[in-house]
């Protein structure tokens, strides 16, 4: 990411009411694969290390529905009467801001790879203007009353995709200027004078528009879902104390846990077990204890730094499993606390969220009540 005036910014419109595609509700807040469409299209720019900030563009009638898709810290502004008084509310309202590039996206193009964001923005580079499209390979008919009255030329066509690249000086003029009547941001900038590079789009990168996209949409998620899990195992000795942490909930006992960081041996489990899904190492990998910096720190730095690497892998937290294995203190009247506290620091609901604990029946050190050890298991799954 960048900083001071050289910012680029996702506009996200997500103003229609997209009805026909079914489901009683616009199409971009249907579910997808056990998500919401939006939700999936925000993972898509939130993970995208080229990406300073993000803005949806959104009918306010639909807030609940959007309610149910953030979580990333993503910001909204009213969308217009048409595409083109909303995409022009969001550049309006990017104003100011230091954005140097614009990528306009439709909302309804969930299954975005990463690598046409990379081209679109690779072109804007050298050119004002920059938009993904396939060439056209099949044969094109005109037609009335369905019988075929014509055959058109195929060369030169290509089938408009988004995200739509734009110097964002440059398209906010063109809006500006714009009697709102154009096709798309294309349009807009041509009109403008502004010349647009064709870059490679991608089949994967439909529009949804119908329930049969829905269902090609699903089955592409099937195909090319990325399932990984990891474990996670710590120990911690109890010494003087009156409370122990776990999952971030201060539990009250009659000794406290000692380590470098707070201690919190069922986070660290978690944590770890995050880490290890990614291939990435554990706590003392990226938070070494012979740094001081880290001494008494709280263990939701660590499991924060562990979550936004695995948006940034492009992964979603499926489910978390954490068990603690103490003879003391009772984990049980705290459980829901703690599950609670880590979903909400996971970003996920409680209900994908366990701790459970048992006793090792008076058998090693646990059973000796010399100190708490917890294991953990994840589950993540590519956005």
């Amino acid at each position: 990411m960048t900083t001071g005036q050289d910012r680029t910014a996702a506009l996200i419109v997500a103003a229609g009411r997209g009805i026909r595609a079914g489901g009683g509700i616009p199409k971009q807040y249907r579910d997808l694969g056990g998500r919401p469409v939006l939700a999936r299209t925000l993972d898509v720019f939130h993970a995208h290390p080229a990406i300073d900030r993000i803005l949806v563009v959104a009918n306010p009638d639909d807030a609940a529905h959007f309610a149910g898709c953030i979580g990333h810290g993503v910001e909204t502004v009213p969308g217009g009467a048409t595409r083109g008084g909303s995409v022009r509310a969001g550049l309006e309202a990017l104003a100011g801001d230091g954005v140097a590039r614009v990528l306009i996206h439709d909302a309804a193009r969930p299954l975005l790879p990463p690598a046409v964001i990379d081209r679109v923005l690779a072109a804007l580079d050298t050119a004002p203007a920059a938009a993904p499209a396939l060439a056209v390979t099949d044969a094109l008919w005109r037609g009335t009353a369905g019988v075929v009255t014509g055959v058109e030329d195929r060369a030169g066509l290509y089938r408009a995709q988004t995200p739509q690249g734009f110097d964002f000086a440059a398209i906010l003029a063109a809006h500006r200027a714009d009697d709102g009547s154009a096709a798309d941001d294309v349009a807009v900038a041509r009109a403008a004078g502004l010349d647009v590079a064709i870059v490679a789009g991608d089949e994967a990168n439909m529009k949804l528009t119908t329930a049969a996209d829905f269902d090609r949409a699903a089955a592409l998620l099937e195909t090319d879902m990325d399932v990984r899990s990891g474990t996670g195992y710590d120990v911690h000795r109890f010494g003087p104390g009156d409370w122990v942490t776990l999952c971030g909930v201060a539990v009250p006992h009659d000794r406290a846990l000692q380590g470098h960081s707070d201690a919190d041996v069922a986070m660290h489990a978690v944590t770890d077990a995050l880490y290890g899904a990614l291939a990435e190492g554990d706590i003392g990998q990226h938070f070494p204890p012979s740094d001081p910096q880290w001494k008494g720190a709280a263990s939701d730095i660590f499991l924060a730094h562990a979550v936004a690497r695995v948006a940034a892998r492009g992964f979603r937290i499926a489910n978390v499993d954490c068990t603690i294995i103490c003879e003391r203190p009772k984990i049980g009247p705290h459980a829901g606390a703690m599950r609670a506290r880590l979903a909400g620091l996971l970003g996920i609901a409680p209900d994908r969220v366990s701790v459970k604990a048992t006793t090792s029946e008076r058998l090693g050190f646990t059973g000796r009540e010399e100190g708490i050890a917890a294991m953990a298991a994840a589950t993540l799954v590519s956005t």
